[in-house]
């Protein structure tokens, strides 16, 4: 079975900006810094791009994994959209998108993926991922707007935006 989850993030900064983090693999790093997560092959510093792949290391429920996500869309500054090619998931699709606010950006991530191995896999969905994956993706927006919005502060024009994840 397929599940589907969106995470809303409000972000006081220009989209272009938040746009550009959202790509930038040192961000990504720093943002999944409680997980450990590495990029080890492909794109593994700068700006990821169209086309390009990323290997990522990461530990999740204790075990280390690995998962080589490519980027096959990129609409700057409107939306990017990650696909896992190689890794745990049986599907793995990541869509961002950013757009003007009344306080900067809204970045939405709309996640859609399935477990393998049939009903062992489904189970590990409904008792684990469906839970977890929302709420590490809304722990990685979260650590994307203070980093965007300490430098807007910076600049004395930030606020404090909020992320929130629902299922679809």
């Amino acid at each position: 079975m397929t599940v589907a989850f969106r995470v809303v993030t409000e972000i006081a900064a220009p989209v272009e900006r938040v746009f550009a983090l959202s790509l930038d693999i040192g961000a990504h790093e720093r943002s999944m810094a409680d997980t450990d997560e590495r990029a080890v092959a492909g794109t593994t510093t700068g700006t990821i791009g169209l086309g390009e792949s990323v290997t990522w290391r990461a530990r999740h429920f204790g075990i280390v994994w690995s998962m080589t996500s490519r980027i096959t869309a990129l609409e700057a500054p409107g939306r990017f959209v990650d696909e896992q090619v190689r890794g745990p998931f049986a599907r793995f699709r990541h869509e961002h998108r950013f757009g003007p606010s009344a306080g900067g950006t809204r970045m939405v991530d709309e996640i859609v993926f399935r477990a393998p191995l049939g009903p062992l896999g489904w189970l590990a969905e409904r008792i684990a991922l469906a839970r977890y994956l929302p709420r590490l993706i809304a722990a990685r927006n979260a650590s994307l707007r203070d980093e965007l919005e300490r430098d807007e502060d910076e600049n004395g024009d930030g606020q404090r935006g909020a992320s929130s994840p629902s299922a679809s």
